[in-house]
């Protein structure tokens, strides 16, 4: 099983910026890759950014061009910089790990709020 574990959401104005994490543990061996998702009040669970064991990203469009996922093996985290933040990133944000063999695994979420 992998654990995963957020950390650095909290309040930021209109453009700023914060810095998410996401501490993996476990069988750590098996994830073939981890993303973000977001979930706002009242809105459906939007999916945000990925990165794979092979080191390829991609990103929802509402986020392109401002966040930056990125992974550090060795510390065995992944980040989301999040850069130029605007009121309606506000939301939950979870870490997601999908497992070979079909499983997935979430994280607790951490909240970001923008607000001036």
């Amino acid at each position: 099983q992998v654990q995963l574990v957020e950390s650095g959401g909290g309040l930021v104005q209109p453009g700023g910026s914060l810095r998410l994490s996401c501490a993996a543990s476990g069988s750590i061996f098996s994830i073939n890759a981890m993303g973000w998702y977001r979930q706002a009040p009242g809105k459906q669970r939007e999916w945000v950014a990925v990165i794979t064991n092979g080191g390829t990203t991609n990103y929802a469009d509402s986020v392109k061009g401002r966040f930056t996922i990125s992974r550090d093996n060795a510390k065995n985290t992944v980040y989301l910089q999040m850069n130029s933040l605007k009121f309606e990133d506000t939301a939950v944000y979870l870490c997601q790990a999908w497992i070979s063999g079909g499983s997935e695994y979430w994280g607790q979420g951490t909240q970001v709020t923008v607000s001036s």
